[in-house]
């Protein structure tokens, strides 16, 4: 599954970073800087204090960055994230008097989500979310990016239930937009797109654009809506605020899909960025270190964060070269806020609309291929997963469409698992080699069939082995061989299953024979039971050598005949 953070215009170049504390230090005063319009868009999608998004870059990104496999990537505030985090607020009821502890409540609970999965070493639970559904979920919730910057374009606060409402009120008011605003927010996604056309200041696009816009709205004094007519941000860096415990049970489960979008959001970071030494980065290892992240940030006004593609690159293109880069750049950050953060009250609302519209237009972009990709593999099962994602995104809670979505990936793998058993028949030959051949529907009496299965790893394939499987009713004196050694477990369906066509064997006066059995298998075949009503003398484990069991139990079986 890819990554599916905010979008980078291009790879980020692998080469030999330089060595040095230096680098780190200018690395982290870049992404620091990139952090600011970041920090405070996204945290405008949450519906919180722009503040609280720039403090996400601080505590979080320095406790993670010393803590992650992946020793260069930057943990922070997602455009997911956020939007995911202001669906958990809204779902769960969440008053004004119970803010922001309840928003750290949630970080804190992220990151223990994140932490216990990481020590558990089910890193690998990332890979159950395929990348159809991705697809369809950024796509969705980068639309609701666009679709939610109506206020901050227009001046204009539309109403409804939903976000396809308040849509449509909007377009029907035109007339009650505010065209000073329009103007300045045309003028920033101008502004924007033709940045992220020069090459050089491509990555500080973001930043550029939120300097000089917040400028000339102030130099000409031009009457628009401010960060600071909403918010009051402080010369100060986060202080010390515990999280409400007592909310723990209302945004729990909320809480789990902010952490299951950031683990996803992350999970690509170590393929795109591997570590400079040249070791294989841990997804486990870098879930405990983002949980590690949270949980040290939710102590210290932090959102919920997570690996950022966009911010990492920022890192690596600026020159990091280890963890110190992250962890400078959070201390960049604190000291920028420390010195200048209630200068952030100038900036004009619509600057963040615009700069959130580009963003969203980017990440639909981003997914394009993906898109198409799903579209060109034919498959039915995975184009109707992305698009019930997109669509879910679109109507319902956004941490419900991430758990639908996880659903549908699981659904998905489930019946591909299905699909991938294959069940043939080696037929020997006369110089005494093997050939493979479709199994056959019947049995011969008399006669040695050698069968092989592949792809039976779980459950949901038990009953189409047994659908392929030639029936032994009516067939007297035939042997069966099963050669399983692509079977590495055995589960209490496979076992119930092979008891019984065992059984059914033997009542026709047939035999059952297993070949090349794994020792994990032979040991699950042994503690039921099972083995027993096989026979010990009929089951041949597998060997080292090629087709050595398979040899012996047709040498087995032969002799078998014979005596019969």
């Amino acid at each position: 599954m890819g990554a599916t953070n905010e979008p980078q215009s291009q790879e980020t170049e692998v080469k030999t970073p330089r060595q040095g504390i230096v680098p780190n230090i200018i690395s982290g005063l870049a992404t620091g800087l990139f952090s600011i319009p970041e920090g405070m868009a996204y945290a405008q999608l949450a519906g919180v204090n722009p503040v609280y998004g720039l403090y996400s870059g601080i505590v979080a990104t320095i406790a993670s960055s010393l803590s992650t496999g992946t020793v260069l990537m930057i943990s922070t505030l997602t455009s997911a994230i956020a939007l995911a985090t202001a669906s958990v607020l809204q779902s769960a009821n969440i008053q004004d008097n119970q803010m922001p502890q309840a928003l750290f409540t949630i970080t804190f609970l992220v990151g223990a989500i994140m932490f216990l999965l990481g020590i558990l070493r089910l890193g690998s639970i990332v890979n159950f979310v395929s990348n159809a559904v991705m697809t369809g979920f950024v796509a969705g919730a980068s639309l609701l990016i666009i679709l939610g910057q109506e206020h901050h374009l227009t001046g204009y606060s539309p109403s409804g239930a939903n976000q396809w409402q308040k849509t449509i009120d909007w377009l029907q008011n035109i007339s009650q937009w505010d065209w000073t605003t329009v103007g300045v927010s045309v003028a920033v996604i101008i502004f924007m797109v033709g940045l992220k056309r020069v090459r050089p200041l491509e990555k500080f696009a973001p930043i550029i654009v939120l300097v000089i816009a917040t400028v000339v709205v102030k130099f000409l004094n031009i009457q628009t809506e401010l960060v600071g007519d909403i918010a009051t941000i402080p010369n100060s860096l986060p202080a010390f605020m515990l999280p409400d415990f007592s909310l723990i049970p209302q945004l729990a489960l909320g809480a789990s899909s902010v952490a299951l979008v950031a683990l996803a959001q992350g999970a690509g970071i170590s393929t795109a960025v591997p570590n400079p030494d040249g070791s294989k980065a841990s997804a486990s290892r870098d879930f405990v270190g983002e949980g590690l992240g949270n949980l040290a940030g939710s102590f210290f006004q932090s959102m919920g964060t997570g690996g950022s593609l966009s911010r990492t690159g920022i890192s690596v293109g600026a020159g990091a070269n280890g963890r110190w880069g992250g962890v400078f750049a959070g201390l960049w950050l604190g000291l920028i806020v420390l010195l200048f953060g209630s200068t952030a009250e100038l900036v004009p609302l619509a600057v963040i609309g615009g700069m959130l519209t580009v963003v969203g237009v980017e990440l639909i972009m981003a997914r394009v291929p993906s898109a198409r990709l799903v579209l060109r593999t034919g498959a039915t099962g995975p184009l109707v997963a992305m698009a019930l994602t997109f669509f879910s995104a679109l109507f319902i809670p956004l941490q419900y469409t991430i758990f639908l979505g996880a659903l549908l990936s699981v659904l998905l793998y489930v019946v591909a698992s299905a699909n991938k058993l294959r069940l043939q028949e080696a037929v020997r030959l006369d110089d005494g080699g093997w050939e493979m051949r479709d199994a056959p529907t019947e049995l011969k009496p008399h006669q040695v069939t050698v069968l092989v299965v592949q792809g039976l790893d779980f459950f949901a394939e038990v009953p189409v082995l047994d659908d392929q499987m030639p029936s032994p009713r009516g067939v007297v004196g035939a042997v069966v061989i099963l050669v399983a050694r692509d079977m590495q477990t055995l589960t209490s369906t496979g076992i119930k299953w092979l008891e019984r066509y065992a059984k059914e064997l033997q009542n026709n006066g047939s035999l059952f024979i297993l070949a090349d059995i794994n020792p994990p298998v032979l040991h699950a075949l042994r503690a039921s039971g099972v083995l027993a009503t096989i026979g010990e003398e009929n089951v041949f484990p597998a060997t080292t050598r090629v087709l050595a069991a398979e040899e012996m139990a047709w040498e087995a079986a032969q002799e078998w005949l014979q005596n019969r």
